[in-house]
């Protein structure tokens, strides 16, 4: 089972514990971070969505024209355009990457957060439309003839694009949540379902919920599964602690002097389930399983992707091995100084965990060999 390695396509150097030095855009930056990434062994960035920022399909092709491997996800709100449009707009980059373009479906899950750009749905109608948006999607994308279209969020009539993916028959589809809700839109839609980082156990049981959804839906192609998590490498182990624990603490002070941009206050209760399960977690503890830390998380107010992974690049490697053995397929990863983070990484824990899954592949192989022909002495 081959295994991914998803960084992040940031416009700029800020993060939770530095505040960014140029604009919201810094062209050379963002080129500079995507290089890294492209450099050292990363598959994919991503390009996230926030009601303020940048928009994100328009410096995934700036970059895409510039760098000829880096694969691209784009996060997309379907609150923010009609399906029909945002069709051609992956589709034109698609064609820009030269099919390297996978679009990853936001439905959002904090109602301010919606607000912002006009979007007064509820949390649940936003995932009945996410779906519906989603189909309308896929079939702009492969239709060759004009269609109509009369559901519960969308109509429209006699629409036909007249430009295509490279990909074929489409880019592939991704998707996060952790509510029923979620799990219901994305298992029937998604190619790629998305999950914060959380303990080996807790982890099982959405992986389960989301195949569950998806042959509730018909489907015999299960969606892959994405986790995502913070790593914080060093040398040894007493430094790699020693460096979360200042993580932690910048953390903390600008949360404190109101700094992170974007983020819910300190007091504020999230409103999204995954938010909701990552407080729940650190809740429990600190420390889970092989590396888990789970005090990132309750810093931010389980803002996103904000558990880490601490220890020696050989430590993270293996505990996102054990990730791998549940069935998680893609790995995403995002450290607190992004560029010299993302090079570390791609420089110490991929090639490690790379090699243990080849190696994998290759007992996993060598035993149904072994036992397709033990089979057939049997029926001789």
């Amino acid at each position: 089972m081959p295994v991914e390695f998803l960084g992040i396509g940031a416009t700029n150097n800020g993060s939770e514990t530095t505040a960014r030095t140029g604009g919201a855009f810094d062209k050379e930056y963002t080129l500079k971070l995507a290089r890294a990434h492209e450099e050292y062994g990363w598959d994919r960035i991503l390009f996230a969505y926030g009601s303020g920022t940048p928009d994100p399909a328009q410096a995934a092709a700036y970059v895409a024209s510039k760098l000829d491997k880096i694969q691209i996800l784009l996060a997309h709100r379907p609150n923010v355009s009609y399906p029909t449009f945002a069709a051609k707009t992956f589709a034109t980059l698609d064609q820009i990457s030269d099919g390297r373009l996978t679009v990853h479906f936001i439905t959002g899950g904090n109602d301010h957060e919606q607000q912002r750009e006009g979007d007064y749905l509820t949390k649940d109608e936003r995932y009945e439309r996410t779906r519906e948006y989603i189909q309308i999607v896929k079939k702009a994308w492969t239709a060759r003839e004009p269609f109509d279209h009369d559901g519960k969020y969308y109509r429209f009539a006699d629409f036909v694009s007249d430009v295509f993916p490279v990909q074929q028959p489409r880019p592939r589809v991704s998707f996060g949540g952790s509510s029923p809700a979620a799990y219901r839109a994305g298992g029937a839609e998604a190619d790629i379902y998305c999950l914060w980082g959380e303990p080996l156990a807790q982890t099982a049981e959405q992986i389960e919920s989301v195949r569950a959804a998806a042959r509730a839906a018909g489907r015999s192609d299960l969606p892959k599964i994405q986790v995502a998590f913070r790593p914080i490498i060093a040398p040894t182990e007493e430094l790699a602690w020693e460096k979360a624990h200042r993580i932690l603490g910048a953390i903390r002070a600008r949360k404190q002097a109101g700094q992170l941009i974007g983020r819910r206050h300190h007091t504020d209760a999230p409103e999204n389930t995954g938010s909701q399960r990552l407080l729940a977690v650190a809740a429990q503890g600190e420390r889970f399983d092989r590396a888990l830390w789970t005090p990132t998380a309750a810093a931010t107010g389980g803002a996103g992707n904000s558990t880490a992974l601490v220890g020696t690049p050989e430590t993270v490697a293996q505990a996102l091995l054990d990730y791998y053995d549940l069935g998680v397929e893609i790995l995403s990863a995002r450290g607190y100084d992004l560029l010299n983070d993302a090079i570390d990484f791609g420089r110490h824990v991929i090639p490690i965990v790379r090699e243990e899954v080849a190696k994998r592949d290759r007992e996993r192989q060598a035993r149904r060999t072994a036992t397709a022909q033990d089979q057939a002495a049997a029926s001789a």
